[in-house]
């Protein structure tokens, strides 16, 4: 019985090994997870029959987090999978390392692509935007404060004289219906106490009038005259383009006695654009970038954990499948609940620890050794008990 046992040792000490070596081997692979091999005893009438190899347990302990600075690398910060779809399969996978595809789908390298909660590709499909003329939304918001210590003017408003007005401003750039950007001017009038006239010019036009702005003498806040209906025809933006018509807001101005100031401007047009990039929030959302410096929301990636991801099974290239034993996916948000928040531009190195691996192969080698050993003593007292004569 002696060799039985020694053998099983020695059988049970090489898949030790093999799970050594792939450890190491994987040391730089994004996303590995190590394993370890347990052994049990085998036993029969109370007679010891060597060992075997009991199970092959994953670690998915999280690993040092890198830094890449490419936008499509992505790291969870805590537990959790990425969820792909691939040949109509679910996988999960911490390794995060994305590319797009030439129709806009996140796949890894294996092409398995990156899903949302509902197990639904995650897709780019606009690559350009068309123009937006201002107005077609909320128009202009401009925040200013007039200063309460202004000359009052009683000359009527003329843009090529200084003296008919007491600040101007280029406050900001609108679009015509085809996306051509125009210089938005601001010439205010102080015409009395609290009393204010505001006129917007566009491409040396005078396109809109505020008359009778009022000030509230103890707040200094706006109480009247705070929108500004601008049109600009055809001829005036000479670019062929429709003619505009949006308003500018003025409610938030102020009056204190303080120094002319822009404080805040927006409007809701914008020229066409192409499409640049990707960012990727802490929580998942994807929000595709374009070249006008737009912005839009493709989706949020769909993350998932387990209630016990060791039992998962490997299938090569750093994806898992779902076992009876792991149990089914969990799915919701990064940055909730058990699922770990994601981090833009880092990668997840392998949580293999070299130093313990070659530990490990040491002693794993020296247990190798002393079953050969073994062996070789029972060869060796059975050509004995052989030559007996």
């Amino acid at each position: 019985m002696g060799f039985s046992q020694s053998l099983s040792g020695v059988n049970a000490a090489s898949s030790q090994l093999d799970t050594i070596g792939n450890n190491i081997a994987n040391s730089q692979t994004v996303g590995y997870k190590s394993s370890s091999v347990q052994f049990a005893d085998i036993y029969a009438n109370s007679q010891g029959l060597g060992t075997r190899v009991a199970d092959t347990v994953q670690n998915f302990g999280t690993g040092s987090l890198e830094t890449t600075g490419r936008s499509l690398d992505l790291a969870i910060a805590g537990d959790g999978f990425f969820q792909f779809s691939q040949n109509e399969q679910m996988a999960y996978s911490r390794n995060g390392q994305l590319t797009m595809s030439a129709d806009g789908y996140f796949e890894n390298a294996q092409g398995a692509r990156l899903t949302d909660q509902q197990g639904e590709p995650l897709q780019v499909t606009e690559f350009s935007q068309g123009s937006q003329a201002t107005g077609t939304g909320t128009g202009v918001q401009a925040e200013f404060n007039l200063n309460a210590e202004a000359e009052t003017i009683t000359d009527a408003f003329d843009q090529n004289d200084s003296d008919t007005y007491n600040y101007v401003t280029n406050a900001g750039t609108v679009y015509d219906a085809l996306g051509v950007g125009h210089q938005l001017s601001l010439y205010y009038t102080k015409t009395g106490d609290n009393t204010w006239n505001a006129n917007a010019v566009m491409e040396g036009e005078v396109v809109g009038t505020s008359t009778g702005m009022t000030f509230d003498s103890s707040s200094g806040a706006l109480t009247g005259g705070g929108v500004i209906t601008a049109n600009a025809d055809t001829a005036t933006l000479g670019t062929g383009a429709a003619p505009m018509n949006f308003d500018i807001n003025l409610e938030d101005n102020t009056q204190y006695g303080s120094e002319f100031e822009l404080r805040s401007f927006s409007q809701d047009g914008y020229t066409s654009g192409t499409f640049v990039g990707v960012d990727i929030t802490e929580n998942g959302e994807i929000m595709a970038n374009y070249s006008n410096g737009n912005s839009g929301e493709v989706g949020t990636i769909g993350m998932a954990n387990f209630r016990n991801p060791e039992g998962l099974t490997p299938e090569g290239d750093n994806l898992w499948t779902a076992t009876q034993e792991s149990g089914a996916a969990l799915l919701g948000q990064a940055g909730s609940g058990q699922i770990g928040s994601l981090e833009s531009g880092t990668v997840e190195a392998s949580n293999v620890d070299l130093t313990q691996e070659l530990v490990d192969m040491i002693i794993a080698q020296r247990n190798f050794q002393a079953n050969n050993n073994a062996i070789q003593t029972q060869s060796d007292i059975l050509e004995t008990v052989t030559n007996l004569r």
